[in-house]
């Protein structure tokens, strides 16, 4: 054997192809003995539920149209959750990003006596306060901060 290959972690049956899980799975169904095949296959050979689905029809077996669309549903439930998920952390970074602002000035510098902000503008910046910091270039906005030598206002 050559001792280059590394073997890996993964059991070989979680890492079959297609045509491979087919050959393997007609050896494995009649030795499995829980209640839900789909899951149990999707398990063993680490696919998703669409895909044992697919799999399991191709190999003969009937699928209940209902539990295929009940499961369809599921999984678009999931994939809204997701997306909302993510766009939480994406307004949390915005929150995070202009921590020092708001919706009038882009960076607030300090504040006057009387309790007034002054700082950057978000008109003097020429950004919409909605962007991201992937949006647009580090290089084009300068910000000044109190350690500053030459601080412009």
């Amino acid at each position: 054997m050559n001792k280059s290959k590394k073997k890996s972690n993964i059991p070989r049956h979680k890492r079959l192809d297609r045509a491979s899980r087919l050959l393997a799975a007609e050896h494995w169904i009649p030795k499995y003995e829980g209640e839900n095949i789909i899951k149990g296959y999707s398990k063993h050979f680490a696919v998703d539920k669409i895909c044992a689905i697919n799999e399991l029809q191709m190999l003969g077996y009937k699928i209940n149209p209902d539990y295929v669309n009940q499961l369809n549903g599921t999984l678009e439930g999931q994939k809204k959750v997701k997306e909302q998920q993510r766009q939480l952390q994406k307004e949390k970074k915005i929150a995070e990003t202009y921590s020092n602002s708001d919706d009038t000035f882009y960076y607030i510098a300090g504040y006057t006596s009387g309790g007034a902000s002054y700082g950057i503008s978000w008109e003097e910046c020429e950004i919409d306060k909605y962007e991201t910091e992937e949006d647009f270039s580090s290089q084009d906005i300068i910000l000044y901060t109190s350690e500053d030598d030459d601080i412009p206002f």
